[in-house]
Parts: structure tokens; sequence; C-alpha cells
């Protein structure tokens, strides 16, 4: 199974432009603005790496988030680094076989399902903290939604995922798939 990145890091990228206040907090605890763009760059190099079956620093440990990493042409490098992703995760060969990221090895096709919840959720993150509008593709929101609806069942994942907030079954897709990550779909910046 592969799944389409291309419409998913465009919407991230997009958001890029109007992010103005890096020390802002976020829907992601503990992590500002600024955070949140050095774990997204970073993500992006790891499963990156991953996608090819290559090894780095990136691949054995994900490193803790730090705003203080953030290099001053974030903005230039940020959504070139999403596209290599996405780029990355066309290659039917990204989805087979096993792969390692942030020091977990995985099947492909688990490690591509990671990349672009990733995305997705930390998208919505973003947009939230900085008071952007975002609606990734139905398409991406639907394979997001089946795979963090499998690692919810199996319980929170220390690290990844708190324990699901309860959204009502009818709530947007975008809502319960942010629920069941552990974020209120309500969040709003104070």
């Amino acid at each position: 199974m592969t799944t389409d990145f291309n419409s998913a890091v465009r919407v991230v990228a997009d958001l890029l432009p109007q992010v103005t206040e890096l020390a802002a907090p976020t829907p992601c605890e503990r992590y500002t603005v600024a955070d949140l763009l050095d774990h997204l760059d970073g993500l992006t190099i790891a499963f990156t790496l991953a996608a090819r079956k290559e090894s780095g620093p990136s691949a054995d440990q994900a490193p803790a988030p730090d705003g203080a990493n953030l290099p001053d042409d974030w903005r230039e490098r940020i959504p070139r680094r999403l596209e290599e992703l996405a780029q990355a995760w066309r290659e039917p060969v990204a989805w087979e076989g096993t792969t390692k990221a942030g020091g977990v090895e995985m099947p492909g096709a688990q490690a591509g399902m990671v990349a672009l919840t990733e995305v997705v959720v930390h998208g919505w993150d973003l947009a939230r903290a900085t008071g952007q509008f975002y609606a990734p593709e139905p398409e991406v929101l639907a394979a997001v939604h089946e795979h963090v609806n499998a690692i919810a069942a199996a319980g929170p994942v220390e690290g990844l995922f708190g324990p699901a907030v309860e959204v009502s079954a009818d709530a947007p897709l975008l809502d319960r798939v942010i629920g069941l990550t552990g974020r209120d779909p309500k969040w709003r910046r104070r």
C-alpha cells in the first residue's frame, strides 16, 4: 500500500509563510512553535532516510525538538524537505521491507504511515498554534484515521500519542483523527 504525500506536505508548507510568533504555545504539550518547526524539520530528514532505506543519525535516534536548533532559513528549508519526503515515499520500494527511523525498526508500510501521520497531525498543531485554516485532503485524512485508530485501540503510546480525547462519532474526520492522538480538537491558543 502506498499513500500520496503530495497534498499533505503542500498543506503544511502553505502554513509556513504566516508563522510569526516562534515562542507561541502549541497543542503539543511543552512545545513552542519553534520547537514544533524543529521537530518537523527533523522528522522530514528521518523519514526521508527511512523511505530510502538509508542510515544516518536521524535514523538512529530522534533528537528532542528544540527551537534553538531551528536554522534561520527554516521558511525555505522545511518546504524543501517536505517535498523531498513526499518524493521519497512516491517510490513503491519505500513501502516494502523494513526500515528504521528515530531508532525504531519497522516495516516500510508502517514507517510510511507514521511519517504521513506526523506531517498531518503536526500540520494541525502548527495551524492551531498560528491561527490558520487547515484542511488536509479527505483521502489523506482517511488513511491517517485508519492508522491512528489502530494505534489508539492498542492504548496510549508514550512519546507518540496520549490517551484518546473523546470526540463524537459524527465530528469532522480531522477532529476524530486529532482526538485519537490525545489532542483536544477544540484547542485554541490563549
